[in-house]
């Protein structure tokens, strides 16, 4: 089937006519094929857009080893009592082995952000990596009960590479695939990171069991951490080996416009001007940061909440903990799929937001009714719409922010998201040692109902929608005469 295409420049201005024939590639490397061949003399060269099949490779290598870093947020608050006990520290020392994720994160996310867009994706990913493998070693030789200080610094040394690894599903999902599939690979590579705080939820309190002898304590955390940095060095390893900067040809006709831009066109300062002055997406940084440093606050503490009305059942909040983000994935993965189908941003977003707080309200007064079943129930209910609105908050920032690196849009999200985590998760730990679980969390719902109302405010400019539908309102036009093969397939569909 023949289609008149328009290429586009960063502002989705046409440059001319492009006839475009669409046709099922039987190469092995590739699914789907779009050519773009020139029929205008303004346009200087051929337009193709394809779809590798390696994009999976990239988006489940990505998934990996965020994965492994995520799990390292939450091994130590998980089972807080038990590192307290090993290195004689107080609980919120323990606290700080998770907020330094959060206040590593604000100062190091613009110049990575800016590295980003400067050296790409694989530079980013071969130093996130090898820095989350570099921390889990440094782990392994902290496991003395005076050594805290070397299972901090090893801590940190993760949490740097963290900052390198949160801002990267939306990159990904735009510069490797289909207009048609990005929200869904979105999903796939936060749901990497969410797949990583499960583990982290489920595995130390089985691995380093309640024990009052130090050195059979010693024993259990060595195995845990060395388990760990094997992990980690053989993600390191594929990296280097498998990940791909980006495909030859771009996926989409928005990617394709991205590419056009010449270097000295974009200014990482002017993006970030360009983004402050963004009302729409100043909204959504704010109401994300609410909704997602909520959640940082909720998995910090949990080990605490739990063991306050259930005392020896830190297993149990592991599993707590494992159906909070297990349930998030399967949110994320049917939002992430819903927004492919429908791209109805604002309306899901909102939706989402809403059943978060009632979610969060539901958790908030059952969990001391003195049963662990009802906890699981509403645990679950609360972690599919607060850990599946993660990529709804990254899939529509990039809608919002089209042209903008999708680096630096997430990476503004991310940053909010810490600040608030560390705030919501000292002031709730705080409310809890003065007042009790209910009264901190019934704290986290006051402002999710904030952010809920700030949501409705968000205006919907789907800028990469309107991109996209730029192309397909183009290639309507009369001028296209037909010259490949029919097929049902259309890559930009809108």
């Amino acid at each position: 089937m023949c289609d008149c295409d328009n290429s586009e420049d960063a502002q989705g201005n046409t440059n001319g006519p492009i006839l475009v024939r669409s046709n099922i590639s039987t190469s092995d490397h590739t699914d789907e094929q779009i050519e773009c061949k020139e029929i205008a003399p303004e346009v200087p060269q051929e337009c193709t857009t394809r779809l590798y099949k390696r994009r999976w490779v990239i988006v489940f290598l990505f998934s990996s080893y965020s994965l492994c870093n995520a799990f390292q947020w939450i091994q130590y608050g998980i089972i807080n009592n038990i590192f307290m006990h090993f290195y004689s520290v107080s609980s919120f020392a323990i606290d700080w082995m998770s907020m330094i994720y959060m206040l590593t994160y604000i100062p190091f996310i613009f110049p990575v952000t800016w590295l980003l867009d400067k050296k790409g994706l694989r530079v980013v990913a071969l130093v996130a990596s090898s820095i989350n493998c570099l921390g889990t070693w440094i782990k392994v030789l902290s496991v003395k009960p005076h050594l805290f200080w070397v299972t901090m610094l090893g801590q940190f040394a993760c949490s740097f590479a963290q900052v390198f690894i949160l801002g990267m599903p939306s990159r990904i999902a735009s510069v490797w695939f289909g207009s048609g599939e990005v929200s869904t690979a979105c999903s796939i590579g936060v749901f990497g990171n969410q797949l990583g705080i499960a583990i982290g939820f489920l595995v130390p309190p089985i691995l380093v069991p309640n024990v009052d002898d130090l050195d059979e304590l010693a024993y259990h955390i060595n195995i845990m951490f060395y388990i760990t940095a094997g992990v980690a060095t053989l993600i390191f390893i594929l990296v280097v080996i498998v990940f791909q900067e980006k495909p030859a040809i771009p996926p989409s006709q928005a990617q394709a416009a991205m590419r056009s831009m010449s270097p000295q066109e974009y200014s990482y300062l002017a993006s970030i001007r360009r983004l402050i002055y963004n009302k729409p997406f100043v909204l959504l940084i704010i109401t994300y940061g609410l909704n997602v440093g909520c959640f940082y606050a909720v998995s910090t503490l949990l080990n605490r909440m739990i063991i306050d009305h259930y005392p020896g059942e830190e297993v149990n909040a592991g599993r707590i903990g494992l159906t909070i983000v297990i349930a998030g994935m399967v949110g994320s993965l049917i939002c992430g799929i819903w927004l492919d189908k429908t791209k109805t941003y604002k309306q899901t977003t909102l939706a989402v937001y809403l059943l978060t707080f009632v979610g969060m309200l539901v958790y908030a007064f059952t969990l001391n009714l003195g049963h662990l079943w009802v906890v699981f129930i509403t645990a679950a209910a609360l972690g599919f719409f607060m850990t599946g609105y993660l990529p709804l908050g990254f899939e529509f920032a990039v809608e919002l922010t089209y042209p903008e690196s999708e680096g630096t849009s997430s990476g503004l999200l991310n940053c909010s998201a810490q600040v608030f985590g560390i705030i919501f998760t000292i002031c709730q730990g705080k409310i809890i040692d003065y007042y009790g679980t209910l009264a901190g969390n019934v704290f986290l719902c006051v402002f999710l109902f904030l952010g809920t109302i700030m949501t409705a405010f968000i205006k919907a400019d789907l800028r990469r929608q309107k991109a996209n539908l730029v192309a397909e309102t183009k290639a309507k036009e009369p001028g296209c005469q037909d010259g490949g093969i029919s097929t049902p397939f259309k890559e930009d569909k809108v």
